[in-house]
């Protein structure tokens, strides 16, 4: 965790229990996540890191304890790439304005919308993959279209779920070198990882820099 933990608090979770059907995966979790943060959350595969997650994003309500929600949080989630039914037609374009269609009254995106995702695509590199099937990209490709989806949500929370699983040592370092870029910014980050070696020695060099997001 990094930051200086001295900020407002976005997420407060105190004694939290969560899980599925009979199952409980999370007991009494207690967690303060603060906007100043970069938290990551370590583990197995299997601990329970995606639940904690989807708590966070609110998707799993807790069995036992409290959370505590600032008024009006926004959040954005970057899912594992392995999830993601990559078959799905549909663009990078398509993909990326689904974040923002969400309880619109119109089917189709306005030319100001689309506009927007251009501009997001073409800070994180990949402006000339707007029109390519979701099928067809790389796995840096994926997991930056990804987070152009997230970023369109303007959040002050950005969870990913193990963004550097399944990408080589220069993509990853680049997606950290980005989400370092994002923290400086402003955005408060949480991720899981199974990978404790390759978050404990980023690069020292900038890699991409990151879209001005406030608007």
């Amino acid at each position: 965790m990094t930051g200086t933990g001295v900020g407002p608090a976005l997420i407060k979770l105190e004694n939290v229990s969560a899980g599925y059907d009979s199952s409980i995966v999370l007991s009494d979790v207690t967690l303060t996540i603060r906007e100043d943060q970069f938290t990551g959350i370590v583990g197995p595969s299997g601990a329970g890191k995606t639940t904690l997650l989807r708590v966070l994003l609110g998707t799993l309500p807790a069995r036992g304890g409290s959370i505590t929600t600032i008024p009006g949080l926004r959040t954005a989630y970057v899912p594992q790439l392995e999830t993601v039914n990559w078959n799905f037609p549909i663009t990078v374009e398509e993909c990326v304005l689904m974040s923002r269609q969400q309880g619109r009254g119109m089917p189709w995106a306005s030319a100001s919308e689309k506009r927007e995702v251009a501009q997001v695509l073409d800070r994180l590199g990949i402006a000339e993959l707007s029109k390519r099937h979701i099928r067809s990209l790389s796995g840096g490709q994926q997991q930056r279209m990804f987070l152009a989806r997230a970023l369109l949500r303007d959040p002050q929370l950005l969870l990913l779920d193990e963004p550097t699983s399944g990408v080589d040592v220069s993509t990853r370092h680049d997606v950290l070198h980005l989400l370092a870029d994002l923290h400086e910014d402003g955005v408060a980050i949480v991720l899981t990882t199974h990978d404790l070696n390759g978050m404990a020695n980023p690069p020292a060099a900038p890699g991409v820099r990151a879209p001005s997001h406030r608007r």
